[in-house]
């Protein structure tokens, strides 16, 4: 049986929309083996689908029809850690397993760069796909239904601190709420802010991230989506975040803060519960560095 581990991911950074992510250091786990019969467990009680509908599956049979075989029955078991339908790449660690599993299960007849844009024709954009399978820091653009990708490492200053909701907000309802048009002044806005980010990420640059963050093509018309969204940026800002932004499509919300800013996780938590805004817990994470990896079976 093959084990595989897959970070979640942070997409957009505020202002590269469907083309920045990054991979964070929190996974989930697959188990997954030929069988004569198609059965499916959540290792950690998850209500997940347990027929043909389920994502790693679907992912797998993906990569069969690719190499002209027919799937077998599988055996797949998940344990999943990252909060679905969150904004952190649960969906895609899902996918990104499958086509793993598979490949391996197959004898790795495709290379990485092929499991990059299957996933993506599985997912519909690269954001999240590609961080997961490269790790780190990932920009992406799609081009004749290809992935051109190129990934580079977070700088160690830095640290992301994560605030998950206890509500969960559907990716197509957050797409719903985007226009269909924006101005030339609005995408040369965002392309200069989507630059920074990168450069200012691996370069170390702090007092760049607060400028790099801002956009105008999804988070002003996904905030109203999400409970407390205004209050809650500022108080990040309050207790030092470089840089805020709502991760992927929402509702969890992300800061980039300084790696020795250690008393960020104590005042959020303690100024949330002092103004009643219930409901959010904090993770503090790194940049996952290694991305999707195949481990030995325990």
């Amino acid at each position: 049986m093959i084990r595989i581990k897959i970070p979640a991911t942070s997409a957009n950074l505020g202002s590269g929309f469907d083309s920045l992510g990054v991979a964070l250091n929190w996974y989930n786990y697959v188990w997954i083996e030929e069988s004569d019969r198609l059965e499916i467990f959540a290792k950690d009680g998850m209500d997940i689908p347990m027929g043909k509908d389920n994502l790693v599956y679907q992912a797998a049979e993906f990569v069969y029809n690719a190499c002209g075989k027919k799937i077998p029955g599988l055996k797949i078991i998940q344990e999943n850690n990252i909060p679905m339908a969150r904004g952190m790449g649960s969906s895609s660690a899902c996918i990104v397993a499958g086509v793993t599993g598979a490949n391996e299960l197959l004898g790795r007849p495709f290379d990485r760069d092929t499991l990059i844009n299957f996933a993506c024709k599985i997912e519909g954009h690269p954001d999240n796909t590609t961080p997961a399978v490269l790790g780190g820091l990932t920009v992406s653009a799609m081009d004749g239904g290809r992935v051109y990708s190129v990934g580079t490492q977070v700088s160690e200053k830095f640290r992301f601190a994560l605030l998950i909701p206890n509500f969960q907000l559907k990716t197509e309802r957050a797409r719903a709420a985007l226009p269909m048009q924006y101005s030339k002044q609005d995408a040369v806005y965002n392309l200069s802010r989507s630059a920074l980010m990168v450069a200012s990420l691996a370069g170390g640059k702090a007092e760049n991230l607060r400028v790099a963050v801002q956009d105008k093509l999804h988070q002003p018309f996904r905030a109203d989506l999400i409970d407390n969204c205004a209050e809650i940026f500022a108080l990040t800002y309050q207790n030092g975040s470089l840089g805020t932004y709502i991760s992927g499509a929402g509702p969890c919300i992300m800061s980039i803060i300084e790696s020795g800013n250690t008393a960020y996780y104590g005042r959020m938590v303690k100024q949330l519960e002092e103004r009643g805004i219930a409901g959010w817990r904090l993770e503090v994470l790194e940049s996952d560095r290694e991305g999707t990896q195949v481990l030995p079976a325990t």
